[in-house]
């Protein structure tokens, strides 16, 4: 990791490939923040982990305002100015959109979309006082195309990157030697898309947590995973008429047809 990096902040950083980034960036000396709704599970990973080095963990909603700004005090009080902040929450309702409570498009954009920018905004003054930082925000190739019964999903997404990726040129346009990074991954095994059936292989949460970093790493703007999803899908999507397209998309690759069995995580969010 960068050796300019010194404090990682991960929301979701309780579970997952959150907390799989955890391991791998204390491994490497980096002191880690982790956010998270979860408190047994904040708690369980701070002393699975205490003896690899500094951790602190902080159980806050990200989709409440108040306890973003408030938390965001605290770090920055209790910890310091962070180097590197991982937005990595994230839920899914995996419903057709018709079938969707108020409440569950609600929250879903309140944690996916809204939470992203508002945890970004709490620490990007400090970065740009300081002319360092790197935001690393995960999205998901759900982002890059519509799928049936993830209508709500994937229009967080979409707005996430699109967000990002104005948030990186707006960062280089004002030479804040702010690095920003848009991560778009397939499926990950980890529980969130627990019943998602696909031809193309679920992608394994250490592989894909350490591909992350890598990322990170090399100060590269736009990462999907696998590599070919988001230039594929662009090119078809340019090349080939509808019809054409979601016939590939939806019966050759299977993509339009993976939610069907989808059950999520049931232990939280």
């Amino acid at each position: 990791m960068d050796s300019l990096i010194k404090v990682a902040l991960i929301t979701g950083g309780a579970s997952g490939i959150g907390k799989i980034m955890a391991r791998l960036l204390l491994d490497q000396g980096v002191v880690v923040v982790l956010w998270d709704i979860n408190s047994e599970a904040l708690e369980s990973v701070a002393a699975a982990y205490c003896g690899q080095g500094t951790i602190k963990t902080y159980c806050v909603d990200v989709s409440d305002p108040g306890q973003v700004q408030a938390t965001a005090r605290m770090v920055l009080e209790e910890v310091g100015s962070v180097d590197l902040l991982i937005n990595n929450a994230g839920i899914v309702v995996g419903k057709y959109f018709h079938k969707q409570q108020e409440e569950e498009m609600m929250r879903t954009l309140a944690v996916n979309t809204a939470a992203v920018m508002r945890v970004t905004r709490a620490f990007l003054p400090d970065m740009m006082a300081r002319h360092r930082g790197h935001i690393c925000n995960i999205a998901s190739a759900g982002g890059l195309l519509g799928n049936p019964g993830m209508a709500v999903y994937a229009a967080s997404k979409w707005a996430v990157i699109g967000w990002s990726e104005s948030l990186r040129l707006e960062m280089q346009r004002m030479a804040a030697s702010i690095r920003v990074t848009t991560v778009m991954p397939y499926y990950i095994d980890t529980g969130m898309f627990d019943g998602v059936k696909s031809k193309i292989p679920v992608l394994r949460p250490e592989a894909a947590a350490r591909a992350i970093l890598r990322a990170i790493e090399q100060r590269r703007a736009l990462v999907s995973f696998p590599r070919y999803i988001y230039r594929s899908l662009r090119l078809a999507q340019a090349l080939l008429p509808l019809r054409v397209y979601d016939w590939l998309v939806g019966e050759v690759f299977g993509i339009y047809h993976t939610m069907e069995g989808f059950r999520g995580r049931k232990d939280r969010e």
